[in-house]
């Protein structure tokens, strides 16, 4: 075996098969400065301090951009339309329990001002900083792609 093997193709991890799979949905707000909206996720949940791109779990029958618009509602106090999102990459990565399969969207058109309202802390955040956060490991090669996209 060598050492591509072990590691998976250029240091990325190798997905762990047989594992439950969570679908969830993401979103990079991005604002006229070109800064992005983080969330922390807050005490008492899983990955707690963590700084991630808001989303949530697409429940059965819910597309991801139906998730989201959800999931930005009650999370964020936002309102946005499914064509407002546009496409711009995705994460797989296999946690301990689970494995992660997570599109994430760009958004640069919502109504409200976003705020934690599930008691998160929010801060918007340019690309080239995100690293400098501590993030869930699924979102850390996310970081690259935004970078070079937006």
């Amino acid at each position: 075996m060598s050492e591509a093997d072990d590691m998976g193709c250029f240091g990325q991890q190798v997905i762990t098969p047989g594992l439950p799979i969570v679908f969830v949905s993401a979103v990079a707000m991005v604002d006229t400065d070109g800064r992005v909206l983080m969330a922390q996720r807050p005490q008492g949940k899983s990955m707690a301090g963590m700084w991630e791109f808001p989303g949530g779990k697409v429940e059965d029958g819910e597309t991801p951009e139906t998730a989201l618009v959800r999931e930005l509602k009650e999370e964020l106090g936002i309102d946005i339309t499914e064509s407002c999102l546009a496409p711009l990459t995705f994460a797989s990565h296999s946690y301990e329990k689970f494995h992660l399969f997570m599109p994430l969207y760009a958004c640069r058109v919502w109504k409200g001002e976003p705020h934690g309202a599930e008691g998160q802390n929010l801060k918007w955040v340019y690309p080239h900083k995100m690293r400098e956060l501590p993030m869930p490991e699924a979102d850390i090669p996310l970081v690259s792609m935004l970078r070079d996209l937006i």
